[in-house]
């Protein structure tokens, strides 16, 4: 069963320092990740994977959602689902649950992450590592051609990172990337724009700001992450649809990073079209 040592990952990952490493900072990683919080939720699910596990949590956290807009009718399970990334990680253990209810549990559908969750073992199966940082080994590439030249459906958050506070206080996603638009194009398959309700605490919004106006380049407000999924439970969610979008109308090439900005701005209309 999987359980979560702060400790034990920072013997692996630092060796050499960790024994200089003071005992109260491990302590302080343990409780700002909420540890035993986590190791409870995982000890409770651990003979789910995949969408099963995503909705053991959800149950767990009295967490519910709902489903609104032109909601698919599942028969074309080829598409690829592109949705906002609202939350940081509560939204895709939704998504896969919400995939799972649209297109049936025999779909398989597919989730394209960062390759840094292939750590969360019962979510292996379901998930598609992308390497954002380095170069994709030739085994996680083949991987991810394969489930889109498949027939399962694919979830993505473009962003890549979770909504930040934007100008002007909104909260929402920073520039999309283009992978959606190219691997629509070259596997023939629709895009479903979806809409994800929710946000995190103004705690994490304010963190990520002073983060980035002290100039620091690493993420650390992502620390925080565990910690929002216990805030938002008992939460209810809204998953908006749109129209499928043909790959045949999307442009590839020089034209793809607009045609992802073209996606991310339909996304955000979503919920006023209800």
């Amino acid at each position: 069963m999987m359980r979560i040592d702060v400790g034990n990952v920072l013997r692996q990952r630092a060796p050499r320092h960790y024994r200089y490493i003071p005992g109260w900072a491990v302590r302080w990683l343990e409780r700002i990740i909420c540890q035993d919080r986590l190791n409870t939720l995982l000890e409770h699910n651990a003979q789910c994977e995949g969408a099963d596990f995503a909705r053991g949590v959800i149950k767990d956290l009295s967490v519910s959602y709902s489903l609104a807009g032109n909601i698919p009718d599942g028969k074309d399970r080829r598409v690829i689902l592109v949705s906002n990334h609202p939350l940081g990680g509560l939204d895709g253990l939704v998504l896969a649950c919400v995939a799972e209810d649209v297109y049936g549990k025999e779909a398989d559908a597919k989730f394209v992450v960062n390759d840094l969750l292939d750590f969360v073992e019962p979510l292996r199966p379901i998930f598609l590592g992308v390497n954002k940082h380095g170069t994709q080994s030739r085994a996680s590439v083949e991987r991810i051609d394969r489930a889109f030249d498949g027939d399962s459906p694919i979830l993505m958050f473009p962003a890549g990172l979770v909504s930040r506070r934007r100008q002007g206080g909104v909260i929402a996603d920073m520039p999309w990337r283009k992978m959606a638009v190219v691997k629509a194009i070259s596997s023939h398959r629709d895009i479903i724009p979806v809409h994800f309700s929710g946000e995190n605490s103004q705690f994490f919004y304010k963190f990520a700001h002073l983060r980035s106006r002290l100039g620091l380049r690493f993420n650390i407000e992502m620390i925080r992450l565990p910690k929002e999924i216990f805030l938002s439970e008992g939460s209810h969610f809204t998953v908006t649809f749109g129209s499928p979008i043909s790959w045949r109308s999307l442009e590839g090439g020089r034209n793809a990073e607009l045609q992802a900005d073209r996606l991310r701005s339909i996304v955000y209309q979503l919920p006023c079209q209800k």
